[in-house]
């Protein structure tokens, strides 16, 4: 039998297989004992992480935005509510190409660069899964094209809301300011960024800003249950949230719109007060500007136009415009004559058309070419000499009028609950040391000495210190709010008059003989403002004032006709009434008008015809009905 090699060894090959299987065996049992480890870990170590976690995919805190404040005038007219809105918002989270979803949305909204950028800066202050809007009041046609086509985006939302509404429109905008979008500014400067969640506006300006505090409310959230696409389904918890609280102004809408409706095409401001409070009863500032456009974000063509205006209708003339006072100042620098002894009441000087500084050629003129010949106290500030106040402001020298007009509250702001306040200039030796590096001239207090010169006041400034004036030194600190509701409670919290000052005469008569000269200005036939004397009911109070905007020349003549608009004499007028038992206050500027007696004391005359007849009438009524 041949040799036949053997091919297979069965017991070698039972061998490697069951090193094979003892093998595997042991790879299974450690990949399973690594298994149930770890499932240990995440079943009983890790139970509450992962649990959290799990709950965090299902459950997620939703902020809930307070209803802002509302704000009222002094008579209950709303200045300010909220109305609603729907808002088109994106949950970053859930969404995997964030430019992809914007273009396809904008196939059927319009969506602006404007909107996008504020998405963007908005989606920097984002808590996680919290929407954030890309459009703030979409209108019922682009609600509709959404709403229908809203099941082809993942992570878009369409949210009802609040937004702020004024419904007054352009009228008494620079006294309440307005709202807009939070930006990174505003991130910067919040003490609690938490309670904005899910708020889109805050206050820019005016009160809207300074009282936002007030007016914001705090924030509240709900607990919500979701689906794998986020979409609620069930409210599981709800802390609601705190309104803000709600503003009543000292503010008499029916005054501010009449007086600004009287200033047409002009340019200019008015304040008004009640002296007795220091409560602001209208704060105009013209021309105006809706302050709607700002709200869900003006468009850069719209901010363009109102930034480039020359008629600047974006700037606060009556809290941050800076003008000379002119001769509204007269009777304050009057009053520091007596005050510091320099003249009496019946000191008079004689004016022939100009005043000559000692061992100087100069002319420093009066209004009134021809002169008025010999004044008293009086009868200068009646009849606006300017002669008798150079004459008076070089005896009194600039270090006493300075100090004296502070006691007014020149050259300092009146500390208004708005912002924006301009503290007005004062000159004084120190000051044209410090800022010109020059000495102080005699020349430059005979100019101060008229209201011209250096010396600058805003409109507020001018109400507040004739204000004071009128109650015989004691000036209130002008505020814009009377009242506060509280909420949730509807507790309401008046608002205190403060004091800012009292100025005590060293004679008691002084205060007398400056507020009869200011009565003459409008009820003698010589006073500058006499031509609203005609049909007045009650005593007024008053001093015009007409400021340069540019110098003359010694030789030369100002004839207005020949000059530009812009470069026209600013006209201004002051007054309080009843000129014995005094209720308002108010100065006004038109500028570029011309003279104050024709232009500016005209409108005063109406104001006050509007804010006192009515006061009279019912006064009459009630006294006729208790008889």
């Amino acid at each position: 039998m041949p040799y036949r090699e053997q091919l297979k060894d069965n017991y070698l090959e039972t061998r490697l297989i069951k090193r094979r299987l003892v093998l595997s065996a042991v790879i299974v049992l450690a990949l399973m004992s690594i298994l149930l480890a770890r499932l240990y870990v995440l079943q009983v170590v890790e139970h509450d992480h992962f649990s959290t976690l799990s709950n965090s995919n299902r459950v997620r805190l939703k902020a809930l935005p307070p209803t802002r404040g509302l704000i009222y005038d002094r008579n209950g007219v709303v200045m300010a509510d909220n109305l609603p809105a729907y808002r088109l918002e994106i949950i970053r989270e859930q969404v995997d190409d964030l430019d992809d979803t914007i273009n396809r949305l904008s196939e059927y909204v319009k969506i602006s660069d404007y909107a996008i950028k504020k998405f963007r800066q908005s989606s920097q202050r984002r808590r996680p899964f919290e929407g954030v809007p890309l459009l703030l009041n979409m209108s019922d046609e682009e609600l509709a094209t959404l709403a229908v086509n809203l099941h082809k985006f993942e992570g878009v939302e369409i949210n009802a809301r609040l937004t702020r509404n004024y419904p007054l429109g352009k009228h008494a905008v620079h006294a309440l300011g307005y709202v807009g979008h939070i930006d990174v500014r505003d991130l910067s400067q919040m003490d609690d960024e938490a309670n904005y969640a899910g708020t889109s506006y805050i206050g820019k300006r005016g009160l809207e800003k300074f009282y936002e505090a007030d007016l914001h409310g705090k924030v509240g959230f709900q607990r919500v249950e979701v689906n794998a696409s986020g979409r609620t389904l069930r409210v599981l918890d709800e802390h609601p949230p705190v309104s803000g609280n709600n503003l009543h102004l000292t503010i008499d809408s029916r005054l501010q719109r009449l007086a600004e409706d009287m200033f047409s095409n002009e340019a200019g401001s008015v304040v008004a007060l009640d002296p007795r409070n220091g409560e602001i009863l209208a704060l105009v500032s013209m021309p105006s500007f809706d302050p709607n456009l700002f709200v869900d974000g003006i468009s850069y063509k719209d901010y363009g136009e109102l930034r480039n205006s020359t008629s600047r209708p974006l700037f606060n003339r009556a809290l941050t415009g800076q003008y000379p006072p002119g001769s509204t100042t007269k009777p304050i620098f009057g009053l520091a004559g007596l005050e510091y002894s320099v003249i009496g009441h019946k000191h008079t000087v004689y004016c022939n058309g100009y005043y000559l500084l000692p061992n100087e050629e100069r002319r420093y003129r009066d209004w009134k070419k021809t002169g008025h010949g010999t004044m008293d106290l009086n009868s200068s500030i009646a009849q606006s000499c300017d002669v008798y106040f150079y004459n008076l402001s070089y005896s009194l020298g600039i270090d006493r009028m300075q100090e004296f007009l502070k006691q007014f509250g020149f050259g300092q702001r009146t500390g208004i609950d708005s912002t924006s306040e301009q503290p007005g200039l004062v000159p004084s030796r120190e000051w044209k040391r410090r800022t010109k590096g020059m000495p102080w001239f005699p020349g430059e207090t005979l100019n101060t000495g008229i209201g011209q010169g250096a010396l600058l006041a805003t409109p507020l400034q001018l109400a507040s210190s004739i204000g004071a004036l009128s109650m015989k030194g004691k000036r209130f600190k002008p505020h814009l709010l009377k009242s506060i509701d509280v909420q949730p409670t509807q507790e309401k919290v008046d608002i205190n008059p403060e004091i800012a000052g009292e100025y005590v005469l060293k004679k008691e008569i002084n205060w007398e003989h400056v507020i009869k000269g200011m009565e003459n200005v409008v009820h003698s036939v010589r006073g500058t403002a006499h031509r609203i004397d005609k049909g007045l009911s009650y005593r007024m109070a008053g001093k015009t004032g007409t400021a340069q905007v540019f110098g003359i020349a010694q030789d030369e003549e100002y004839e207005a006709e020949n000059v530009k608009k812009k470069l026209r004499d600013h006209a201004l007028f002051v007054a309080f009434a009843p000129a014995r038992d005094p209720t308002i206050a108010i100065a006004v500027i038109v500028e570029n008008g011309g003279h104050g007696s024709s232009v500016a004391a005209p409108i005063a005359r109406q104001l006050l015809d509007a804010y006192l007849l009515p006061k009279k009438q019912d006064s009459a009524d009630k006294k006729s009905g208790d008889s």
